[in-house]
């Protein structure tokens, strides 16, 4: 609760307290503008709690030659507008709407309320006829909320008729259930219950604790339209505008369904004006929807619906959209899964906007709570946390190797690399599992691959000498997001000195953390096709390996590999990268090498997906190896390397940011979304690999700072061990 609404106004007021009302005023609703009438017994026209907020229009039903004006003879009419108005002055106490106007509409039959004494047990009796006048002209001067705490017998056709007109003028009528303590609402109450059709609230009493008042008559065989709300113990009656205090400094309390009423109007009148295009109905359906569910689950025949619960009220019901939208999109769904690429971008992110919920209602909400991150690799599972079968075979004009793994399914993420080869067959055939590489003229050689992307296909053909590491990766294949890919195919045609290499693959995209959305039971990883195609040029000077290449890929999706709801609209993005790579062999057996991958990366504008919609990317890495150092087949060797990262850029989106219920139209403004992480992943490897004890082993120590590009994670470290052998 707001700290500026904790008063002792408003601690000693039993319904705003009890039913939530301070998220509402809040939120900046408190009545005003809207008209609530009292069809009752008049009311204090001094009371300061009225001051400046008695409509002109309040009048007594009676002709005025009865002489008695609205001035109240008794003090029910007058709490029960307290209840649903009273001030906020720092005094007494404090209403739910308590900025509202109150068209005080004295209905009581002339002669019958006889004492201004509170403690009097004289009832005051009303007409029927009276009571619909009453009805017809509160609609017909504005009143959006109409209040009856009155009670008894069957009510006749007119006021019936009354109450059906009312409702459909679009104003709320809240009746009070009876005092009868009975299992059923009073006839009255029940009568007009069935003559509102869906916009009357018959209204029951709880006490503080939320159980159901002795004297209240209960939901019986209507809970469809049977709200609860505080009527027993309210403090506190007035006597000529102050607080009345006996001579032994007593103030009363009263009770009754007619104060439980007065609750519930109120907070019809907080709805009517922050959402101005509500119907009455469609305000009814919102308090019953959002009660408190209290006794037997659903509707009951005690509680009914439940208790007046305003906070919830005031919170999105059923389907929401963004507002201009037509693509649903759940509160609690998640609006973006990010790619590794993207490291803790979104994690501090703010993303403004404005939905409608099922009602046409705006709300204004932070879709950035909904963005997930996506999970950083766990490269150690992925490196010897395996089980897999090789077999490979070279000869002069072919080359195959395939590595089937037994973890699981190819492609989940984080442990994307199912398919791998080991450490022996990639010295022997120098290829990636599922691949095929032919030789078909002495300048021309062709490769396939499935389950394996396109890179290491054409490092196959250019002939490029890759060190083996286990965690540290390559720049030259790393795209920036997790990729399951199905087939890839290049050529490479020797061009004197040079050799230009073309090649393609196409595949999935899945999204690096799971992905929940209200229509679906569980939580998922999404994927969407991706198309890469290549071409690149290398050529040796002497000791001096080099390759250049450009790469551009398609996504139909994604972004970089991240995934955004339906509801923004992304259809892909397009992503071009330059490959440069060299290695250097120095020495006898010594080699230093590099590679770096410069992205730029720009989205498809489309739906919410705004121009200027575009991210530049980078990956590098550095070696050194040496060959032969324990064994003549050993290889011993250092890299430092940067994965996959955006260094600037984001998403561009037109969000609505404002409602117009007079035109029923939001208003867009451009948000920035960044997707440029925080953090900076710096991986450093020492590895080893070679035969070992009749098989082969590798051991790797490594160390990652801010690993996956998330500046709060504790640094990784640790050792990494294989052996294999053959059987």
């Amino acid at each position: 609760m707001p700290s500026r609404f904790n008063t002792t106004e408003f601690r000693e007021s039993d319904g705003p307290l009890q039913h939530n009302a301070a998220t509402a005023w809040n939120l900046g609703w408190n009545g005003q503008g809207v008209s609530i009438a009292i069809v009752d017994t008049g009311i204090d026209v001094d009371s300061p709690e009225f001051a400046g907020r008695i409509s002109p229009r309040s009048r007594d039903m009676f002709d005025a030659s009865s002489g008695r004006g609205l001035n109240a003879t008794d003090d029910h009419g007058t709490n029960v507008a307290m209840v649903a108005a009273a001030a906020r002055d720092n005094t007494g106490m404090l209403g739910i709407a308590w900025n509202a106007t109150i068209l005080a509409l004295r209905a009581d039959n002339v002669g019958t309320c006889l004492s201004d004494d509170p403690n009097s047990d004289d009832d005051c009796a009303f007409d029927d006829d009276t009571v619909a006048d009453a009805i017809n002209y509160a609609v017909a001067n504005g009143a959006k909320v109409i209040n009856l705490s009155l009670g008894g017998g069957p009510p006749n056709n007119l006021l019936k008729n009354s109450v059906r007109d009312a409702v459909a003028s679009g104003a709320v009528v809240v009746v009070a259930a009876g005092n009868d303590g009975s299992a059923q609402i009073d006839s009255f109450a029940a009568s007009l219950d069935i003559a509102g059709s869906g916009g009357v609230i018959v209204a029951g009493s709880v006490d503080v604790n939320g159980v159901i008042s002795d004297f209240s008559d209960r939901a019986g065989s209507q809970p469809d339209h049977f709200l609860a709300a505080r009527g027993e113990t309210i403090c506190c009656v007035y006597d000529n505008g102050t607080l009345y205090v006996d001579d032994e400094g007593y103030a009363y309390l009263f009770s009754g369904t007619s104060y439980s009423a007065p609750q519930i109007a109120g907070a019809a009148a907080l709805l009517a004006q922050a959402f101005p295009a509500l119907t009455g109905k469609e305000i009814v359906d919102i308090l019953l929807r959002s009660a408190f569910d209290a006794g037997d689950a659903g509707a009951d025949s005690i509680y009914g619906r439940g208790i007046l619960d305003i906070a919830k009220a005031f919170q999105p019901i059923g389907t929401t959209s963004l507002a201009g939208g037509t693509t649903p999109i759940a509160l609690a769904d998640t609006s973006g899964s990010t790619s590794p690429a993207m490291g803790d971008a979104v994690v501090a992110a703010r993303l403004q906007s404005v939905v409608l919920d099922e009602y046409r209602r705006a709300f204004g909400v932070d879709l950035a709570g909904t963005l997930a991150a996506a999970r950083p690799r766990e490269p150690l599972h992925g490196a010897v946390g395996v089980q897999r079968r090789s077999v490979s075979g070279v000869s002069e004009q072919l080359s195959v190797a395939f590595s089937i793994d037994a973890r699981g399914k190819a492609g989940e993420a984080p442990r994307i690399r199912q398919l791998s080869l080991a450490g022996e067959d990639a010295e022997t055939a120098r290829v990636l599992a599922g691949q095929v590489a032919l030789k078909i003229s002495p300048k021309t050689q062709v490769g396939f691959a499935f389950s394996q992307g396109r890179d290491g296909l054409v490092a196959h053909l250019q002939g490029q000498q890759r060190p083996a590491f286990l965690i540290a990766g390559d720049a030259a294949d790393d795209s920036g997001l997790y990729q399951s890919v199905d087939t890839a195919l290049a050529l490479r045609r020797q061009f004197g000195a040079w050799g230009l290499t073309v090649s393609a693959d196409r595949g999935d995209a899945l999204s690096a953390s799971f992905v929940r959305l209200a229509s679906e039971q569980h939580g998922q990883r999404y994927r969407g096709r991706v198309h890469d195609f290549g071409l690149a040029l290398d050529r040796r000077f002497g000791a001096l390996d080099t390759a250049l290449g450009l790469t551009w890929m398609r996504e139909d999706e994604t972004l970089l590999g991240a995934k955004f709801h339906d509801a923004f609209g992304l259809t892909g993005a397009e992503t071009l990268f330059l490959d440069a790579q060299a290695g250097w062999s120095f020495a006898d057996g010594w080699r230093l090498g590099g590679a770096l991958r410069q992205g730029w990366t720009r989205a498809h504008v489309s739906g919410a997906v705004a121009g200027g919609s575009k991210l530049a990317s980078r990956a590098w890495s550095l070696d050194l190896v040496r060959a032969g150092v324990f064994a003549g087949s050993d290889t011993l060797g250092l890299r430092l390397s940067q994965p996959m990262r955006v260094e600037n850029g984001g998403l561009n989106l037109s969000l609505p940011v404002d409602y117009s219920y007079e035109t029923l139209s939001p208003t867009y403004g451009i948000h920035a979304l960044s997707l440029t992480p925080q953090g900076r992943e710096l991986t450093g490897e020492l590895a080893w690999s070679g035969p070992f004890l009749s098989g082969f082993g590798s051991a790797s120590l490594f160390y990652r700072r801010q690993p996956g590009h998330f500046a709060s994670l504790p640094d990784d470290k640790g050792v990494a061990l294989s052996w294999s052998s053959k059987f």
